[in-house]
């Protein structure tokens, strides 16, 4: 666990210029100065005209296939969603909270799945606008699961070889939803998550709409530096995990790690419904000596 421990090192070192009081610097891109780097043309929610933003084609089987959401689903899946969509809307509203990291202990428990529903369904509150980016650069996944074509993203931004604009992709069909794709998978992945590049990238993502959620899929905690690095740029941490399947042991171990920063709750995935094919997700709040602990433990490997 040596490299989770100077991860953590090095995220309680970033901690402290929040803590300090220091007001973050201003975004370097404003509308004035050239298009929206995330909807293409600065436009308000609800009148949004893709532009500059590649708008692709997807296929609703694809999706469906996937077990991917859409904004006509009225199924118990999307009805979880709303729930869990409401959850984290209640959570984050009243402080302006807008940056937030889905992840997990493992590989395979369902974060880059979760993580699309969630921001569909954000996407579908009137008020609000999502991006979604792809931060997991070992495994970049968001593009096959929507079925997209390959292409540049993330990696490509922060090598500088790409902008913001140019690698930003819109499903058509999803009116307030945009994704910002991981690229081609890289070794270099936690220096490239912890660049000064990507410093600045959450900053101006975070200011620039107050009207917009960003979430960034991260890879699991457990295995790789990349999320716990990444924890102190965030408003919001959610950690997905798995029915069956996770232990409490790295439950436990992923909140240690992360008792510093704002986690928001645990997502546990793939809860069988009364509807036989259903997998649902259920949100539980983690505080200390929360009365709704004991009651989902029993759910998880022990």
């Amino acid at each position: 666990m040596d490299f989770l421990d100077k991860a953590l090192e090095k995220a309680k070192a970033r901690k402290p210029k929040a803590e300090e009081g220091q007001t973050p610097s201003a975004p370097r891109i404003t509308p004035s100065q050239t298009p929206s780097p995330l909807s293409g043309t600065g436009a308000a929610v609800g009148e949004i005209h893709y532009t500059v933003t590649r708008t692709v084609p997807v296929s609703a089987e694809k999706l469906r296939s996937q077990r991917i959401v859409t904004g006509a689903s009225d199924d118990p899946v999307g009805e979880a969603y709303k729930l869990l969509r409401t959850h984290v809307v209640q959570r984050t509203r009243a402080e302006n909270k807008n940056i937030l990291m889905l992840t997990g202990p493992q590989a395979g428990e369902g974060k880059t799945l979760t993580a699309i529903n969630l921001a569909i369904s954000l996407s579908q509150e009137v008020d609000k606008t999502v991006l979604l980016v792809d931060a997991d650069l070992r495994r970049p996944a968001i593009q096959e699961y929507l079925g997209l074509p390959k292409g540049p993203g993330l990696v490509d931004y922060l090598s500088g070889s790409r902008s913001i604009p140019e690698v930003l992709v819109h499903p058509e069909g999803f009116a307030k939803f945009v994704i910002l794709p991981g690229g081609r998978p890289v070794s270099e992945a936690a220096e490239l998550i912890s660049s000064p590049m990507m410093v600045e990238l959450v900053e101006e993502l975070k200011h620039f709409y107050p009207d917009r959620y960003v979430l960034f899929d991260l890879p699991p905690m457990l295995s790789f530096a990349d999320a716990l690095a990444f924890a102190p740029l965030m408003d919001g941490i959610i950690l997905v995990v798995e029915k069956g399947r996770t232990s409490k042991e790295d439950i436990h171990r992923c909140l240690e790690l992360l008792k510093d920063f704002p986690v928001l709750g645990t997502v546990l995935n793939k809860v069988e419904g009364k509807e036989q094919g259903y997998y649902y997700p259920e949100y539980h709040r983690h505080e200390e000596g929360s009365a709704g602990e004991k009651s989902w433990w029993g759910w998880l490997r022990r």
